[in-house]
């Protein structure tokens, strides 16, 4: 069960229920089309910040290395 306890495995399982969530929830008639475009666009902002933090290993980077991907202006 060690695998359990990395935090990448819990990033995963956030990343999985975060893909449910835009994709189960937000595409059903339950919200506004606006309302369901800004929800999806902001889970995958967190999604993308996730995956560069975690699976990139950008967490433990140098300072200016890490303010250079998260601030967004290299993109």
């Amino acid at each position: 069960m060690l695998v359990m306890r990395q935090r990448v495995t819990a990033v995963w399982a956030l990343l999985l229920a975060a893909t449910c969530a835009s994709t189960w929830l937000l595409s059903k008639d339950a919200f506004s089309p606006t309302i369901a475009v800004v929800g999806t666009f902001l889970i995958a902002a967190v999604k993308v910040r996730f995956v560069m933090l975690d699976f990139m290993e950008l967490r433990h980077a140098p300072l200016p290395v890490r303010v250079a991907f998260e601030d967004g202006s290299c993109w």
